[in-house]
C-alpha cells in the first residue's frame, strides 16, 4: 500500500545547527518529508535587539507557513524559541510548534555532584525563560550560565571543514567547569543546536570528563509524539529541500547539505 500524501515537517534554525535535530527527526519519522529553513541572512541571532529579532522571526514564519503548509514546525534554535515561541503560537494558533529549550530538567535529574553548567548563546543566557527553567527544575543544583559570543559561529565554520583554534574554543567553554566543596561540574547542557557538532572538540579540551547533554533526540521525540505514524507507511528516500534566507549559501554549505540529504 502506498502512503497517502503527508504534509512535511518544517525544521527552522538560525543557521546549520538545526541539522543535528533534523538527523534525529528523520530516524524517528521515516515516513515524512522535511523542509529545512536556515535564517542565515539573520545569523548570528546573538547580536540582535530582542524586539527586532522577534518581529523578524514572526514575519518569516508568516511566509513559510503560507508557502509550505507544514504539519508541524520544529524550532531547532534555543535563542529563537525562548524569545519568540509564545508569540509564534499566539500569531499562528492553528500550527503546532515544537520548541528547543535548554535541557535543564534532565540535567538536574542526572547530576550527581549538583554542579551543572548551561553553555548557550548570550541571548539564551539572559532570557527569563531560562531562569524560570532553573527555578522550576534545578533549584537544588548550582547552575552556572555561560553565554558564548563566538561558539555558534565557530561551529558553523567547523562543520564546513574550517580550521579550529583549540585555545579559542577553550576560552569559550572553560567557565563551564566549576569546583566547589570538593565536587566538580559533571554535566554541561549544550543549549544551542550548533554546539553538538563540536562535542568531540569539547571532550578533548575539557579539564575533566563531563556529560555533554545534547537535546536533539528529545526534540525529535517530542515532534514524533505530535505526528501519529500511519498504520501503513513506506520509508521515504530522496532529497528534501533546504531554504536559506540569504538565497546564496556557498559551495561548502551546499556540499554539507548534500550529506544530510538536502538540496537548496
Amino acid at each position: 500500500m502506498t502512503t497517502p500524501e503527508l504534509k512535511p515537517i518544517l525544521v527552522f534554525d538560525s543557521g546549520i545547527g538545526g541539522l543535528t535535530v533534523l538527523r534525529e527527526a528523520r530516524v524517528l519519522m521515516p515516513e515524512r518529508h522535511f523542509i529545512y529553513v536556515a535564517d542565515d541572512a539573520g545569523f548570528p541571532y546573538g547580536g540582535w535587539e530582542e524586539e527586532a529579532l522577534k518581529e523578524r522571526i514572526i514575519s518569516l514564519f508568516a511566509r513559510l507557513l503560507a508557502d509550505h503548509d507544514p504539519e508541524i514546525c520544529v524550532i531547532a534554535c534555543n535563542t529563537a524559541f525562548t524569545l519568540a515561541g509564545a508569540d509564534l503560537r499566539a500569531a499562528f494558533p492553528d500550527m503546532r510548534f515544537v520548541g528547543t529549550v535548554p535541557a535543564i530538567k534532565p540535567a538536574a535529574e542526572r547530576t550527581r555532584s549538583g554542579l551543572v553548567s548551561v553553555l548557550a548563546t548570550p541571548g539564551t543566557v539572559k532570557r527569563a525563560y531560562t531562569r524560570d527553567l532553573i527555578q522550576s527544575f534545578a533549584s537544588q543544583c548550582h547552575v552556572r550560565l555561560v553565554g558564548s559570543e563566538n561558539l555558534a559561529r565557530m561551529a558553523e565554520a567547523y562543520i564546513r571543514g574550517g580550521p579550529i583554534d583549540d585555545a579559542a574554543v577553550l576560552s569559550e567553554i572553560e567557565q563551564c567547569f566549576v569546583e566547589k566543596d570538593g565536587k566538580k561540574t559533571d554535566i554541561v547542557v549544550l543549549a544551542c543546536t550548533h554546539y553538538p557538532f563540536m562535542a568531540n572538540v569539547f571532550r578533548r579540551l575539557a579539564p575533566w570528563p563531563v556529560d555533554w547533554l545534547d537535546p536533539a533526540e528529545a526534540i525529535a521525540r517530542r515532534a514524533r509524539s505530535l505526528v501519529p505514524l500511519p498504520d501503513d507507511f513506506e520509508p521515504l528516500n530522496g532529497v528534501d529541500p533546504a531554504i536559506f534566507t540569504s538565497g546564496k549559501p556557498d559551495f561548502t554549505t551546499r556540499r554539507l547539505l548534500q550529506g544530510f540529504g538536502l538540496t537548496v
